[in-house]
């Protein structure tokens, strides 16, 4: 029911900035919460960040935390994840996800998008 769309994705350098978008459809997107996971090359799927529904609470990995932004805009169905400081240790898959569920690292998200790429060269 519910469809997710990334977009934003790409090849950045090591040190720069990016911002990811993910549109939702279907469903009710300001009763659920967001969240962005990311798998890397030979990895499994970890998480990344969360945003309770009106965006009132956030909560980040420590690998990223200090360095991204997540943000939402119910008027718009929309999940954003900005980065900056970029590392090459940040290249990935990037997946949204939501959930009428909180959610958690260890937990699985109800909805998912197809991913973007974002590949940080050195």
């Amino acid at each position: 029911q519910v469809q997710l769309v990334e977009s934003g994705g790409g090849l950045v350098q090591a040190g720069g900035s990016l911002r990811l978008s993910c549109v939702a459809s279907g469903g009710t997107f300001s009763s659920d919460n967001g969240a962005w996971f990311r798998q890397a090359p030979g990895q499994e799927r970890e998480f990344v960040a969360t945003i309770s529904r009106q965006g009132f609470r956030t909560y980040y990995a420590n690998s990223v935390k200090g360095r991204s932004t997540i943000s939402r805009d119910n008027a718009k169905n929309t999940l954003y994840l900005q980065m900056s400081s970029l590392k090459p240790e940040d290249t990935g898959v990037y997946y949204c996800a939501t959930s009428p569920y909180e959610i958690r690292p260890g937990m699985s998200p109800d909805y998912w998008g197809q991913g973007t790429q974002v590949t940080v060269s050195s």
